[in-house]
């Protein structure tokens, strides 16, 4: 895992371009991943080798190990267009562009009228290979802003590694009474669209700054004779020859008694330092600590850009600071086959506790011939990937410092 508590040392260096992580490519670099000292349950890999469109599949279990006290998921996701769709925390209508991961076949219908725990578990299929997962997982898009002519261009990443942890005082290997699957209807956010700076100092332990440090990323860098670096919020100043990393930590403690709030935030909480510690008194429940990370391929662009233009990629929510990234969940687990695992299938005295997700008897796996077949048609008939003369739907450049404004196709500013 690559985000454990500050003692533990970044892991291996991968080669460039490292991000389809077929499982050939999973054979040779298992043996220099390095293990955190706390345990990881789920990890979703959302492999699109390099697609710049949204790819489809989520929760889906790879057949092999990767690495001790981890399950490694592998999609066998299939592309299809999706653009400027609204998921159901953000308050305005197309205005913003997503990819989305997703593994409901009700996920079009249902975004006509807002998807509900109960339509996402009516879904007639999944692009996964684990049957009882019909969760939604979303994340804004990265563009490219070419310095010459200011057009805008989807920038391909090579898919969305979501890893489900078994973090926290209230975890049962640091002593606590046990992690809770999340409730059904439950759905949160983390990550705020509108932020465009830095608002507080690390360190103050306050939701808030949680929340602020929670957005993360890495410029990988790892065949330069320039060593990698990585920040909290904000973008590179560099091109990235490996790919530019996008992170976000969700929280994992939740108030016990509310699916959902009005900001999709109140009713949960991040763990006191951000990937462990424990949770506060108002929060009292642990859940799995969701964990998103997406590789963009930014060298794909390198020759159209240099260091005194500054950083030229935007995210679609029309931010060029790299404050806004955020990412969205909605909960469509088989809740009891998620508590069943959580409880009993990252054991010590079984394969389970050695990343083999078929010795957890409580999934179903789908073969992916299977998975593959659940396809979905393209909800806007559009061109999603470029070159734009601004971003899709009404999201202007606003640079900042202050919050954004988020507009409405109805109020969109002429020219935006």
């Amino acid at each position: 895992m690559l985000d454990c508590p500050p003692a533990a040392k970044p892991r291996t260096a991968l080669p460039k371009r490292q991000t389809i992580f077929n499982m050939q490519e999973r054979d040779s670099l298992k043996n220099n991943r390095r293990q955190c000292s706390t345990h990881l349950f789920l990890a979703f890999l959302l492999s699109s080798q390099w697609s710049a469109l949204p790819t489809l599949g989520s929760g889906c279990l790879a057949r092999d190990r990767w690495f001790k006290n981890a399950w490694i998921l592998l999609s066998r996701q299939q592309r299809f267009l999706l653009s400027m769709f609204i998921p159901f925390m953000e308050p305005t209508v197309r205005t913003l562009s997503y990819d989305i991961l997703v593994s409901s076949s009700r996920i079009i219908e249902d975004f006509k009228s807002n998807s509900t725990f109960d339509t996402l578990r009516a879904s007639k299929c999944t692009s996964c290979q684990v049957a009882q997962d019909l969760s939604n997982y979303w994340f804004p898009k990265l563009y490219f802003r070419d310095p010459k002519t200011k057009t805008f261009e989807a920038v391909p990443n090579g898919g969305l590694l979501i890893y489900y942890q078994n973090r926290g005082n209230l975890d049962k290997s640091n002593g606590g009474p046990g992690l809770k699957a999340f409730p059904p209807g439950f759905r949160m956010i983390s990550g705020n669209p509108v932020a465009r700076s830095k608002k507080y100092q690390n360190g103050l332990g306050t939701q808030a700054e949680l929340a602020e440090r929670a957005i993360a990323w890495a410029c990988l860098r790892y065949t330069s004779s320039n060593p990698s670096y990585e920040g909290t919020g904000g973008f590179p100043h560099t091109d990235c020859e490996a790919g530019f990393q996008s992170r976000l930590h969700f929280p994992a403690c939740w108030d016990g008694k509310n699916v959902d709030s009005a900001d999709h935030k109140s009713h949960v909480a991040f763990l006191s330092t951000l990937d462990n510690g424990g949770c506060p008194s108002t929060h009292p429940v642990g859940l799995m600590k969701l964990f998103y990370e997406i590789t963009w391929n930014v060298n794909s662009f390198s020759g159209r850009w240099q260091e005194s233009d500054g950083w030229p990629f935007v995210y679609a929510t029309g931010d060029a600071t790299g404050y806004s990234f955020h990412g969205d969940f909605q909960n469509g687990w088989d809740v009891n086959v998620l508590q069943n695992a959580i409880d009993k299938c990252n054991n010590p005295n079984d394969d389970t506790i050695n990343g083999v997700a078929d010795a957890c008897s409580y999934f179903t796996m789908i073969p992916a011939a299977k998975a593959l077949s659940c396809q979905l048609p393209p909800v806007v008939n559009e061109e999603v990937n470029g070159p734009f003369a601004k971003l899709p739907g009404c999201n202007p450049i606003q640079a900042g410092p202050g919050d954004a404004t988020l507009y409405t196709t109805a109020n969109c500013p002429k020219g935006a």
